[in-house]
């Protein structure tokens, strides 16, 4: 039988949230507490707001792609990485989210619409309203994932532009682009 880690967190999240279930895993010393998207924002809150943890900074948020991994039974996940910056104390927690729609390249809506037109699957609620440091790191999992976090402020695209159609880091992604290599001019050397 899988021992349960030792961390403070563990007993008052159970004892706060006695309805919702957790899976809770450790790897090298770091705890990783696995919650459902729909509770996400306020356990957060709570470890944030609670004195005997005050889990003040979130100092890591990206996602993961899951596709073809062994044994995975979900498509994404969004990590968040939280520290207590009193104690020291390090805790991570994870959301999965499936697509329910195609994730095939140039399917993307864009920025102004992917609140309505998204796939309802990859929706997550914004942790910006407990750490308003997640602006950036939301912003990216969005553009690179496609991860949309509901209550951000100003979610669009980091890193590509607001028409790109796709999202990069998803595995079922060419690898030599959608497009962006044909529509280069080839300059040889000796042409140049």
């Amino acid at each position: 039988m899988a021992q349960v880690p030792d961390h403070p967190a563990l007993p008052k999240l159970k004892a706060q949230f006695p309805q919702v279930k957790f899976l809770v895993g450790s790897f090298r010393d770091m705890v990783t507490v696995v919650v459902p998207r729909e509770n996400i924002r306020e356990v957060c809150q709570y470890l944030r707001d609670e004195p005997a943890l005050r889990y003040d900074m979130l100092f890591e948020l990206n996602g993961v792609d899951y596709l073809n991994y062994p044994g995975a039974t979900h498509r994404f996940a969004v990590n968040y990485g939280l520290l207590a910056t009193e104690t020291g104390s390090r805790l991570w927690l994870k959301v999965f989210v499936d697509p329910t729609t195609t994730t095939a390249p140039k399917t993307a809506p864009q920025d102004r619409d992917v609140l309505e037109q998204g796939d309802p699957g990859l929706k997550v609620d914004s942790v910006y309203p407990v750490w308003p440091g997640a602006d950036w790191m939301e912003r990216e999992a969005y553009d690179m994932f496609g991860i949309i976090f509901v209550g951000h402020p100003d979610l669009r695209r980091i890193l590509t532009w607001s028409a790109y159609g796709s999202y990069p880091l998803r595995k079922d992604y060419p690898l030599r682009g959608v497009g962006e290599r044909e529509d280069f001019k080839i300059i040889t050397r000796e042409g140049a």
